[in-house]
This record gives structure tokens, sequence and C-alpha cells, in this order.
């Protein structure tokens, strides 16, 4: 089912309280979308769903949330959720599911059905199955190459910054359990938002934007070292003292406050850098904030080629901020077709928005990193490294294996596919 008019005059939806489960993973339907909050003391809030009453395009989300019948209760209500790819997610589909079990951040449980007529998500549609996952397509001597070229490319000044993405391919003895992998990285990846959409899994530490209570936020991160067994002997900390990292995380924060500015979110507050430790990484963060608001000069367009709405919602911001350069580049343009020379494979849902917007057009997405798409057996996990002037091949390579580790972990998968 595809948005409509005909499609949401049928639909309606009602919520009620309902009693908290021991664990909200429990109510994720096969091949349902869940999304758990880390960043603060607990795994709240945290919603989870289970069939499909419609698929809409991103831009069309919000008026369609609007549409629907509801028994006159706006928080929470109907959302639409997904994962979307990271080439042009304006023309990927979010799912309005048919039963969206939350948890609040204040411990109470919220259950929402929607549907044609009685809203009892019956005969709801299936989610699609995975695709196949094929062999890696980078190894370290194909790795070193590409470094090679997008240091080039800098160094001519036709680009700033490039981030490369690589795969890699692993098999488990048995078909991969999403809901075990979620239950794992809920145990390890504090700070992260937990997040799966069918058969992509993930636990990202970067907010790519937030809407409520009239006011976006983002938390962009660029600037990585190992933490662990792997930490330099400088520690973290060096990395708030590192001329290369900041430089590199800079230019990720001018393009957020840029966009910010063009939607109208002024005056734009920016607190940071500051450094976010997590189980294998820490990365620079600054937290940018802005209130919603009047749009900028007459014609000024987002980066998704419409102009800044008047009181722009969260797919707004997203569309507009998405790529920034700690998964791009800068420009974004020369890095995005140096991106799409260089990675074989494409890179599918990874490094692309997932999360949820709800019909006041508050939500939030992340920028799904730290992630894997699963068949059966087998996962590909991704990770990527930002490249400047100063990068090396081998240190930027040793930075994505520490990257994978979580995912790795979570999946239980320890030996690459034959």
């Amino acid at each position: 089912m595809t948005a409509g008019t005909s499609t949401t005059a049928a639909l309606s939806a009602r919520t009620r309280e309902v009693e908290p489960r021991p664990d909200l993973l429990d109510a994720l339907g096969a091949g349902g979308f869940a999304w758990l909050d880390g960043t603060g003391d607990s795994w709240t809030p945290g919603l989870v769903t289970s069939g499909v009453v419609a698929r809409v395009a991103p831009g069309d989300a919000v008026a369609f949330l609007r549409a629907i019948a509801t028994d006159g209760r706006a928080d929470p209500g109907p959302v639409a959720v997904g994962a979307l790819p990271f080439t042009d997610p304006g023309d990927g589909r979010l799912v309005v599911p048919a039963r969206i079990e939350r948890l609040t951040a204040d411990g109470r449980a919220w259950l929402t059905e929607s549907g044609p007529g009685a809203p009892d998500g019956e005969g709801a549609a299936a989610s699609a199955p995975p695709g196949e996952v094929g062999p890696e397509t980078f190894d370290r001597s194909r790795w070193r190459t590409a470094v090679g070229r997008a240091l080039a490319e800098i160094a001519s000044g036709r680009l700033s910054k490039v981030v490369l993405a690589r795969d890699s391919v692993f098999e488990a003895d048995t078909s991969v359990d999403r809901a075990a992998v979620l239950r794992r990285l809920r145990t390890t990846e504090h700070g992260c938002f937990l997040f799966a959409d069918g058969h992509f899994v993930g636990a990202s530490p970067e907010l790519l934007v937030r809407r409520a209570a009239g006011r976006l936020v983002s938390r962009p991160m660029a600037g990585t070292v190992a933490v662990g067994a792997h930490e330099p002997a400088a520690g973290p900390g060096a990395l708030l003292r590192s001329g290369k990292d900041r430089r590199e995380h800079e230019l990720v924060v001018a393009a957020v406050v840029e966009a910010f500015e063009r939607l109208g979110a002024v005056p734009v507050r920016v607190d940071g850098p500051t450094l976010a430790r997590l189980a294998s990484v820490a990365h620079l963060a600054t937290r940018v904030e802005g209130p919603t608001g009047p749009a900028g000069p007459a014609g000024a367009a987002s980066r998704s080629g419409g102009e800044a709405p008047a009181v722009p919602t969260v797919v707004d911001a997203m569309l507009a901020l998405h790529p920034t350069p700690a998964v791009g580049g800068t420009p974004v343009g020369a890095a995005l077709d140096l991106i799409a020379s260089l990675e074989p494979g494409g890179r599918g849902r990874y490094a692309g928005p997932v999360g949820w917007v709800d019909a006041r057009g508050d939500g939030e997405f992340a920028v799904a990193i730290r992630s894997a798409e699963i068949s059966g057996p087998r996962a590909r996990l991704f990770a990527g490294a930002g490249i400047v002037a100063g990068s090396d091949a081998d240190a930027e390579w040793d930075e994505t294996e520490a990257k994978l580790e979580p995912m790795r972990g979570a999946l239980g998968v320890t030996r690459p596919a034959g």
C-alpha cells in the first residue's frame, strides 16, 4: 500500500496505555522496526513495530500521518519509520506500521494500532525479503589504492574531505537472529541509538537530527581513535589536541550549522567539541541546536532540492542535512562522485538516515553507521573513515577495524565468509 488520498481516508488509529513489557524487544514483529535510545542513563525512550499499513515517501510522511483518523490522542500516535538509502534518501520509503509499542522516558508503555476501519492491524503486509550477501568488495590493497586516489583529489584542491566506506562479510554457523543481535548490542553499545529495519541492524552514536519542543538538535561526530585493547598510549584525549582530527570535525560542524541557518533554525547554538567515548572507539562530538521558526532568505534551497520550509519538520531537516561531511565529504557533490567511483559495491542503507517521524513533524533520525545487513547466516558489516590531507591508508584501515568490532561481537561472527 502506498500513500494516497483514498488510502488515508480509510485509515484510523487508536492509542491506549498498556502494561510495560519486561523487554520491549519481545514486541518486535518479523521484519518490523526497532528504535531504542541508549544515549541517556537507560534504553528509553524506545519503540518497536510490527505489520505495515502503508509505505510512503519521506516527504509525504507527515501529511499522510495527519490524514489518519485518530482517537484524539496526538502523543503518542501513528508514526512513519525506517532506514533510508545513503544515495537519494528522499526516493526511499518509510513504513506506517500496523502496530507500535512504545516505552516512554517516564516508564509508561503505549500501544498504537492502525489500519482500515477498526484498527486491529490484521492483514499487514510482510516485510521485503533480505537481499543476497555476496563477497566483500574491498581488501587492504584495494583500500590503499582508493585512499591514494582520494588524497590526490584532496591535494588537487577539488576536495577537502571524503569519507570512504568498506564492507566486511562474515558467516556464522547458523542463521543470525536479529533479536539476539539487538539484545547483545543493548548490553555493550551504551551511548548509541539501537535500530533494526527488517534485516538491517545497527547501533549508531550519531544523531543526525531531532525535532522536539520546537527545537532542532544535531550531534555530528568526526575524528576517531580506538579505545580499549587498541587504545593508543596517548589515550583518547589526544583527539582533542589533534589538528588533523579537529579540522575534520570542524568541516562537519560547519555544514550542520549552515543547514540549520538555511532551515531558519536560528540563532544556532554550538557546544563542543567534546569527547564521546564508546565501547571500541571515541569520537569528537559537537551539539548543534536551534529553534524551528521562519525560513531563511527567499529561495534558500535545501540539499534535497526544495525551498526551506517555513516550519521545518524533522524530515525536512533530515533531507537538508544528509549527507553530512561525517559520512560523505566536502564539497558534497565532488565527494559523492568520488565515493561512487571508488566503492564498487555501493552502500545501500549504510550511513543513510534511520529513524521516525510523527504527525506533528517531530521525531529523530540517526546516521546508520555501525550496521550490518543480515541474510541467513551471512552478514555484511560496514565501516567508514574520513580522508583528509595527512591521512594514512593503513591507519584509516585500522580505524575501520575498530569500528567493525561492536557489530562482529553482536552478530557472533568470527570468521570471514569463504
